[in-house]
């Protein structure tokens, strides 16, 4: 479910990259993504 939410929210950042719109979302819903992904990450292996 986490991995595609991050697909997702990668495919529409690099969308808005391109055409920039929202460009600003998405770039802070990515990080908050990248954020719960190394939380998830890290919380698994301790």
């Amino acid at each position: 479910m986490l991995w595609t939410i991050i697909g997702i929210l990668l495919a529409i950042w690099l969308i808005g990259l391109v055409l920039n719109v929202v460009g600003g979302l998405i770039h802070i819903l990515l990080v908050i993504a990248a954020a719960i992904l190394v939380y998830k990450l890290v919380k698994g292996r301790m």
